[in-house]
């Protein structure tokens, strides 16, 4: 069983119709259409421009749209994570990614909306409620007309979507032209935002920004992993196309593992497993593309603890992640301040990234080192940690990368090759799990319309791990090692707490919906019949609810279904006597 399998119905097929009439205002239901700055917010929560004042230091400039709401922690988490440390001296442009935490109880006003699109979604995109990206573009240059000498401005992108390089496309096509044109031009940005179609799932998007027009497609769960469906094949009518996106959120993956080339399946043991890990890079353009590297790894298996693509002493958690009372938490951390490595030297795990570019020749092996030899920031690029991996080394994968270096293989081609990998690595550990916890649901037989829905059975690590003899990895995987032992780590860890409650939860819909399905097959009128009056009141209250869980919840139910169980609810109450009739009609379903 892979993955990406999960039940779906009329329910998920009647939220996107929604989602497709909200992009459609001049649709045949103009009760869906959005409100102003709406649609960009399916997009963005705010733009920011980050300044530097000689008397405050960083400082937001401008939030656009004006009404956007960033409390004051939240605005100093945004200008300190906006401008690179003063010590990665970044002249000229640089693009890089952050990701910080949202203050509590701020309301979503297009929640409902903005839910149903997550939903289509694959697991390892789906929205953190918790977290919001920030998307930089960092411009210094010498200036001797300001007191500092330098010009420093960083225009910065605020969104709870994941689409690293969606975002960072549209940063390099308006940042350029906003630092000549300043105020007006990014207004003009935003409305062009404000024009888009929603971020839908699975359908090929045009979104104009000022005077281009991007084609693009967002993944569904329905995708097969691996696959991306490639945005190409200009047609004519496509001729104002400027720009067709390959992908929204991938990063180029060889480039980043470039510099620990001979570690990638240990980082993959590490990452999988929710294991504290620091990354220290030169800048934040490395840092913010190593960690994302590192979550991507393991798709698509969702990475469940927290991580941060470019971290700062600034931080509001900084103490909280740097505190040596207790053990480094499960957390991924870019870092670029040399402060960091004696700071974060107890951490079990720490990367050293040097600049990230593409090796001329095939890299030579490096062993992986000892945690006391990482003195400075300024150490040797490589993998510092005391771990021993379960599995033994893929010498394969090694080979066809350093081939492709060698014959000078384009980094696009070499990205496929080792995303390929990490997916069929990630797959095989996986489908032994999806297998065993697939035999936890009760047989549909054990389904009855007039008793609640059977219960899923426990987890048992014991059961689990006997079914590995015959129906394990190797089935799937040639590689050998101890896979016992790398499965006991990773039943403890935050990721696969995260998998495990994504599948029950699914599986508790899917026995939810085929309770519903029993109940609709069943004569449900005859039944009201042979009943007392206070058995059918109670009856039709119970349906009622029914349908309300299967709305409130997007249960994967067909839609003749839940108009069956509606029919049965009206008929019903129509075989009652009046007084009964007029109680339960005016009951709303609320």
């Amino acid at each position: 069983m892979s993955l990406r399998e999960r039940s779906a119905g009329g329910a998920v097929e009647a939220g996107e119709d929604a989602a497709v009439a909200l992009a459609e205002p001049d649709g045949p239901d103009r009760s869906l259409s959005l409100l102003p700055w709406d649609r960009f917010s399916a997009w963005l929560h705010c733009v920011c421009v980050v300044g530097f004042d000689l008397e405050l230091g960083q400082a937001v400039e401008v939030i656009y749209p004006p009404h956007s709401k960033l409390t004051d922690k939240e605005k100093t988490n945004i200008c300190y994570l906006s401008f690179p440390d003063s010590n990665s001296g970044c002249l000229g442009d640089t693009q890089f990614c952050f990701r910080f935490r949202q203050s509590p109880g701020r309301k979503v006003s297009l929640c409902c909306f903005l839910d149903q699109l997550d939903r289509d979604l694959p697991v390892y995109l789906k929205k953190d409620p918790a977290y919001y990206y920030g998307y930089v573009y960092f411009r210094q240059v010498r200036d001797k007309s300001l007191k500092r000498g330098y010009f420093q401005k960083s225009l910065v992108l605020i969104s709870k979507l994941p689409y690293v390089q969606l975002f960072r496309t549209i940063l390099k096509q308006i940042a350029p032209e906003y630092f000549e044109k300043s105020e007006a031009f990014l207004e003009a940005v935003c409305s062009d935002v404000d024009r888009w179609p929603p971020p839908i799932p699975g359908k090929i998007l045009h979104l104009p920004i000022m005077g281009m027009i991007m084609k693009l497609r967002i993944p569904t769960y329905r995708d097969k992993p691996g696959t991306t469906p490639v945005v190409q094949n200009m047609h004519q009518a496509d001729a104002q196309i400027s720009l067709a996106l390959p992908t929204v959120h991938e990063v180029d993956l060889f480039r980043c593992f470039c510099p620990v080339f001979f570690h990638i399946q240990m980082l993959w043991e590490l990452v999988l497993l929710g294991e504290p890990l620091v990354v220290m890079a030169p800048s934040p353009a490395e840092s913010s593309e190593t960690v994302l590297a590192l979550v991507s790894c393991i798709s698509p298996l969702k990475y469940c603890s927290d991580f941060r693509p470019y971290f700062t002493i600034h931080d509001s958690e900084f103490k909280e992640y740097t505190t040596r009372t207790q053990a480094p938490p499960s957390v991924i951390l870019g870092v670029t301040n040399p402060f960091f490595a004696k700071t974060l030297q107890h951490w079990p795990h720490i990367v050293r990234i040097g600049d990230l570019k593409l090796p001329g020749e095939v890299p030579k092996q490096v062993k992986v080192k000892k945690l006391k030899n990482l003195k400075t920031l300024d150490s040797k690029p490589g993998v510092y940690t005391s771990y021993k991996p379960y599995l033994n080394k893929d010498e394969e994968i090694v080979k066809q990368l350093q081939k492709g270096v060698q014959q000078k293989r384009p980094t696009e081609a070499q990205s496929v090759i080792l995303r390929r990998y990490f997916l069929e690595l990630t797959e095989s550990f996986i489908i032994p799990l999806e297998r065993y916890v697939a035999s936890l649901m009760p047989l549909q037989k054990c389904i009855s319309p007039w008793k609640s829905p059977p219960q899923l059975r426990q987890f048992s690590q014991d059961d689990f791990m006997k079914t590995l003899e015959k129906a394990g990895p190797q089935l799937t995987s040639g590689l050998k090692g101890d896979w016992i032992g790398l499965y006991r780590h990773f039943l403890k860890s935050p990721n696969f707490d995260g998998w495990f409650r994504s599948r029950q939860k699914e599986m508790t819909q899917k026995l939810e919906a085929l309770h519903l399905e029993a109940l609709c097959n069943e004569n449900l009128v005859f039944w009201s019949q042979k009943h007392t009056e206070v058995e059918t009141v109670d009856l039709v209250l119970k349906l009622k609810n029914k349908l309300l869980q299967a709305n409130r919840e997007h249960l994967p139910v067909k839609t003749d279904t839940l108009k069956k169980l509606q029919t049965h609810i009206s008929d019903i109450i129509l075989a009652l006597p009046d007084d009964l009739q007029d109680i339960l009609l005016k009951t709303g379903t609320t």
